[in-house]
């Protein structure tokens, strides 16, 4: 078994096509279907489909999947560490984050990381907070900027960076902005604008009324708070927002405390806590720890 069947391999199955993965890998198609090919004739089990358009993983091919990554990255990884033990750093960092995230930060720490290891790449991508989590498990994201609804899931450690309550924005001329408060369970009936499934936000809401016992009505969904504020703004219903985006619309929003429960919406640094690390990414989430300062004991009581 070579590193070379198995990047191969790893390659064609993200590609989900012989071709493209030919294509990425700056290889002949044919080169690869041999190489793969040697790999399932040495391990005695077919790895890939490849009956339909487009080629995929059979169930052992699924289960080898990861160990395949696995040994690459440690391959990578023993080089990176021979380049920092002999003064350099070099590598990739992928990052992530929510597409709702307000840590102004973020652009500013990258940029002192990048000031700090000239020679290590780094790339920015956005997504869903489970897509996120889904891409730091699998290795493909060394540190993420998620949405939290609760305790990290195994394997993932993290630091929360903002912590701030949720409230009820409605438009100026809606009748519930002649109150302060409401409870979420008078929400059961009214129209509801949220973030998307797979939010931190979103899971906050759908748990909370869960728990209340009803379903939320979601009328509408867009992965922009700016978005949601505006269309609360035009009466178009109760939009779930951070207090700070609420607040940051008050000639057109009015922005009702949620009691019973109080809803609490967080980003949070995410990382592995197992599974190899390359020292750019350990140099990367050290600088972010220290960099995203947690929220105080008094900020996360606020509200």
């Amino acid at each position: 078994m070579e590193l070379r069947q198995l990047e191969y391999f790893v390659t064609v199955s993200e590609e989900a096509s012989f071709t493209r993965a030919a294509a990425k890998l700056h290889v002949a198609q044919p080169g690869v279907s041999a190489q793969v090919r040697q790999l399932e004739r040495e391990l005695g089990q077919a790895l890939l489909d490849r009956s339909g358009r487009t080629v995929r993983l059979t169930e052992v091919g699924a289960a080898v999947l990861p160990y395949a990554r696995a040994a690459l990255a440690s391959v990578s990884g023993a080089r990176l560490a021979v380049d920092e033990l002999a003064g350099l750093m070099r590598g990739h960092v992928a990052v992530g984050m929510v597409t709702s995230c307000p840590a102004a930060e973020l652009p500013d720490l990258l940029a002192g990381f990048h000031r700090d290891h000239p020679a290590v790449e780094i790339t920015l991508a956005e997504g869903n907070s489970d897509r996120l989590l889904e891409a730091l498990r699998a290795g493909r994201l060394d540190m993420a900027l998620i949405g939290s609804a609760g305790p990290p899931p195994a394997g993932i450690e993290t630091q929360v960076v903002v912590d701030e309550p949720l409230v009820a924005a409605v438009s100026r001329s809606d009748a519930l902005s002649a109150s302060t408060r409401i409870t979420l369970a008078a929400l059961r009936t009214r129209p509801l604008i949220s973030l998307p499934r797979g939010t931190g936000l979103r899971a906050a809401l759908d748990d909370a009324c869960a728990g209340a016992g009803f379903q939320p009505r979601i009328a509408f969904e867009a992965s922009d708070p700016g978005v949601l504020a505006q269309l609360a703004a035009r009466n178009l219903g109760v939009a779930i927002l951070p207090a700070s985006v609420a607040h940051a619309h008050p000639a057109e929003l009015h922005a009702l405390t949620i009691t019973r429960p109080r809803l609490r919406g967080r980003i949070e640094l995410a990382w592995r806590a197992d599974g190899p690390v390359s020292p750019a990414a350990r140099a990367l989430i050290g600088h972010a720890r220290s960099g995203l300062a947690t929220p105080s004991a008094d900020h996360e009581h606020a509200a």
